[in-house]
């Protein structure tokens, strides 16, 4: 480790030693002034204590060297100003040899335990900071941006302008990560954090933390740059994997579901241009409702597909207005085969929501579509308009189907998602998530709930035009 910090720390403790300096000559000067018209009357042992509270400031303020200097000058002034003869360093009785000799060594003493609890309270002190820098650290969580936290973290504790990660390659140098300005110049501080990583600070501030301390500091950064490197390739790792996913699933449900109505167009117009076969007008209605229905079947599933790679790729884009969510819903249900099946009940004095009018026909439509292939035959869906809030509305639509279990409620938003994958008529499993990304690009939420009474209730939350 290499730091060029010295000058800093160098003035820092000069400037302790001259107000130590400073504090005994004045409290010497001070004391001296007030004690010397009163010697006659004031013992000897009392003048000592007294000088002895000076030395102890001292100590406590500037540290050893001025301490033990203010012990030596206070026993030369108590000598030449309270030790008969005055005016010398002549002692007459032994007794008061005794007394500076003992006064000296107790000065001497005290400024040295003093030093030592000074030392030792700073060391607990740095060591307290240190110890919760580096718990708070440690508990960091992993993820984009962790390892720039932590070099802020650093640049704080070391009270530096900048912290940076530099990582040596054959290209050579390069900051992978860092905190505060951009380097320029020579770092301040220079630590190995790892192979090919280096902790570079900079800045003008006092650098006091034990170098141990501060190489710890480096290979926690360098083991927090390599974590979140692992989450990023974990993550990646990730998706491809459910890219992989989602390319089976397309390719299983293309090759299924959309096989049906292309088998189905295929029979109707072969039969119809089958000139040995002898059909009636009834027999040629029904072939071509046949291949209109099977035409319809594809162009849903293929606007689905288009619709799931639009929201995969981030490529959606909802033009929200005020719009009436009374008006929506009966534009939805038109396009239902069977729309009797389904009772609508939203008032028409709602408040505007602020919503794509496009996008949410879709999501009521595709919802209202699952409920129905969900109810009993005969029995209707309901759809119930309300406002939820000050700032939103909300839709239920209502069947009183099977349901889902609360554990697959999630998974049913999933593309490609379907609770009985041997049904020849669930189609992509791409309704409900058209359905939740549609919603979400619109500002608003979908939730899958249990019915009372049995059966599965999906409420639409949109916020309030304003």
């Amino acid at each position: 480790m290499t730091t060029t910090s010295a000058p800093s720390l160098i003035a820092r403790r000069g400037r302790r030693l001259a107000a130590g300096v400073a504090l005994a000559a004045a409290g010497l000067s001070l004391l001296t002034a007030v004690l010397v018209p009163l010697r006659t009357g004031v013992a000897l042992a009392s003048v000592v204590l007294l000088y002895l509270v000076v030395v102890v400031a001292t100590a406590v303020v500037g540290g050893l060297a001025p301490s033990l200097a203010a012990a030596v000058a206070s026993d030369l002034v108590v000598n030449f100003f309270f030790v008969p003869p005055y005016h010398t360093l002549t002692v007459e009785s032994e007794d008061q040899v005794i007394t500076l000799v003992v006064y000296i060594a107790v000065a001497v003493t005290v400024s040295l335990a003093m030093d030592l609890a000074a030392r030792q309270r700073a060391n607990a002190a740095r060591s307290g900071v240190e110890a919760e820098l580096l718990a708070r650290m440690s508990a960091q969580p992993v993820g984009a941006g962790s390892t720039q936290a932590l070099l802020e973290h650093i640049r704080g504790a070391l009270h530096m302008d900048s912290a940076a990660l530099v990582e040596q390659g054959a290209g050579g140098s390069q900051v992978v990560a860092g905190a505060g300005p951009d380097l320029t110049g020579p770092p301040t501080l220079s630590v190995p954090a790892a192979d090919n990583l280096t902790l570079v600070a900079t800045g003008r501030a006092t650098i006091a933390s034990d170098p141990r301390f501060i190489a710890r500091l480096a290979t926690a950064a360098a083991r927090a740059l390599q974590a979140e490197r692992l989450a990023d390739e974990a993550a990646q790792a990730r998706e491809l994997a459910e890219i992989d996913r989602l390319r089976a699933a397309l390719l299983a449900a293309v090759g299924h579901d959309l096989r049906t109505p292309l088998a189905g167009i295929k029979a109707g117009v072969s039969s119809l241009r089958d000139p040995d076969l002898q059909l009636t007008t009834g027999q040629q209605d029904e072939l071509l409702a046949t291949v209109e229905e099977s035409a319809d079947r594809m162009t849903e599933l293929v606007e689905n597909l288009l619709a799931m790679s639009r929201l995969q790729a981030g490529a959606l884009s909802a033009q929200p207005r005020p719009i009436s969510l009374d008006e929506i819903v009966a534009t939805a249900l038109l396009h239902q085969p069977d729309p009797h099946r389904t009772q609508a009940e939203v008032p028409d004095d709602l408040p505007y929501a602020y919503a794509d009018p496009g996008l949410l026909e879709r999501v009521i439509a595709n919802l209202v579509a699952n409920a129905h292939q969900a109810s009993p035959s005969g029995v209707p869906v309901a759809i119930l308009g309300r406002i939820a809030g000050p700032d939103a509305l909300e839709l239920r639509v209502i069947d009183q189907g099977p349901g889902i279990p609360a554990g697959d409620r999630e998974r049913v938003f999933q593309p490609f998602q379907r609770l009985d994958d041997h049904t020849t008529t669930a189609g992509l499993g791409l309704g409900l998530a058209i359905a939740k990304g549609f919603t979400e690009a619109m500002n608003g939420t979908i939730i899958a709930t249990d019915t009372p009474g049995g059966g599965l209730t999906m409420i639409i939350t949109v916020p309030v035009a304003r």
